[in-house]
């Protein structure tokens, strides 16, 4: 389970939490009936943040934000870009559910596959090469963007399309970062890096190592 409860639909007097859980939830509490997304997550995400109302419905309109019709940057570069956080993130649910969307936009499953690694990739052209880097620069390096990367978007995207897909890009990676801390969604898992066990018997002790051999 998350790491807060999920609330639950008798607790619920928001109208936006109550229009969010009728389009998520129909017909079930998901604190009591828990169930699954139409692409097989476990579907909590809205059932936590519906502990602070006004903190959903700012997700929920960045989201609104990110799919309108009304951006002037095509969807697929968004997409590209929000599935690469979620690998550069290690947000397991972003990088499965946006992957996902982008074989729905005609992406090609050795594309899919090769996202992890797009660097080595032919299977990307200049302008989504571009918005895979840029997203690195968000991603791992805090918004760090090397001038001739920078020129290579302007090449392909005029300034609106740029703000928009720098806006979509960092709404997404800070909803990593919150998917993760929460663990929300597919990322709930234990912490995988720890101390593994030794056999009961052993010390560690701080002792002069052995002479290694001479070689000649």
């Amino acid at each position: 389970m998350p790491r807060l409860p999920l609330v639950s639909r008798a607790a619920i007097d928001d109208p936006l939490v109550t229009f969010m859980y009728d389009r998520k939830y129909p017909g079930r509490d998901p604190a009591t009936q828990p169930g699954q997304t139409a692409s097989g997550a476990p579907g909590n995400y809205e059932a936590v943040l519906a502990h602070s109302p006004d903190v959903l419905e700012h997700a929920v309109r960045g989201f609104y934000l990110k799919q309108t019709k009304k951006r002037k940057l095509p969807l697929r570069y968004m997409e590209l870009a929000i599935t690469r956080i979620g690998w550069a993130c290690s947000c397991r649910w972003m990088y499965s559910e946006h992957r996902k969307i982008l074989r729905g936009l005609g992406y090609s499953e050795q594309a899919l596959d090769d996202i992890p690694a797009w660097q080595t990739s032919g299977q990307f052209d200049r302008a989504e090469r571009a918005v895979l880097a840029y997203a690195d620069c968000i991603a791992l390096d805090h918004g760090r963007v090397p001038d001739s990367l920078f020129a290579l978007l302007q090449d392909s995207f005029d300034p609106g399309q740029i703000v928009e897909l720098t806006y979509v890009a960092s709404m997404f990676m800070m909803n990593a970062g919150m998917i993760r801390a929460l663990r929300l969604e597919h990322d709930d898992y234990d912490e995988r890096v720890r101390e593994m066990p030794s056999p009961p018997d052993y010390r560690f002790v701080d002792a002069e190592p052995a002479p290694l051999p001479r070689r000649d």
